[in-house]
């Protein structure tokens, strides 16, 4: 069943900050992920070891940047985004260019041969998405929602689940299969169903790619996903000593 989504984003809205997705982690860290935050003021940050992110509540506020320093402390590297200059003292270090994707079409259904993932698949997690780099995965990032998998002869060859989650949409992330797999859909269908379990509880689901991931975004527009966004993501050294 196709869906009507605004795929345009904040350039709908009179107010563009208001759309969740355009500051997505913010969004879920003040939302449905809060319970994961570790919180100052305008600042916050998924624990080390659930997901690589900081966000501000608005990334043109020196205060929110303030408060992401006294979060994370002196000379700390922290992932950010969408972040486009940062304050005097801050530091890049690294970083790429992200996209966003809105489902509009997507035939979402179960995958009658996936399994739930939880805590004991963490080693064999870790281990696929070693081999197949997903993107980034930790050891407590399944904590953050539902992820599903495909067993072949009681080995894990393909995973996707759920990342982050702004108010009212999910994130499907770590879709990934053995390079020995590759080429029977498995990570379509695990897309297909981690987005009926979204789709049952009312939220929306989307995802990340890296904008040169060529054949990850060929595959997403196959299935009924829009591009909605292109974003910076940066990789950047908190100062070492207080700015004014």
């Amino acid at each position: 069943m196709a869906h009507s989504i605004d795929v345009r984003g904040g350039e709908a809205l009179a107010d563009p900050s208001t759309h969740p997705l355009d500051n997505a982690v913010w969004a879920a860290l003040a939302g449905p992920h809060a319970p994961f935050a570790e919180r100052l003021g305008r600042a916050a940050r998924y624990p080390a070891d659930v997901y690589d992110f900081a966000a501000l509540a608005d990334p043109a506020d020196p205060a929110a940047w303030a408060d992401l320093r006294a979060l994370v402390g002196p000379g700390t590297v922290v992932r950010v985004k969408p972040v486009e200059e940062v304050p005097s003292g801050w530091d890049v270090v690294g970083g790429g260019l992200g996209v966003q994707f809105v489902d509009t079409a997507l035939r979402a259904r179960p995958a009658p041969e996936a399994v739930r993932l939880g805590p004991d698949d963490v080693p064999e997690i870790l281990d696929l998405v070693a081999r197949t780099k997903p993107g980034p995965f930790l050891k407590r990032t399944v904590e953050l929602g539902t992820y599903l998998g495909i067993r072949d002869q009681g080995r894990l060859i393909a995973m996707a689940g759920e990342r982050i989650r702004p108010p009212g949409w999910t994130e499907i992330s770590a879709v990934c299969t053995d390079p020995e797999h590759r080429g029977r859909g498995l990570g379509t269908r695990l897309v297909r169903a981690v987005a009926a379990g979204i789709r049952a509880r009312g939220d929306v689901p989307f995802l990340h790619a890296a904008a040169g991931n060529v054949q990850a975004i060929r595959l997403y527009e196959s299935i009924g996903f829009t591009l909605r966004r292109r974003s910076p993501i940066l990789l950047v050294r908190s100062p070492e000593h207080r700015t004014r």
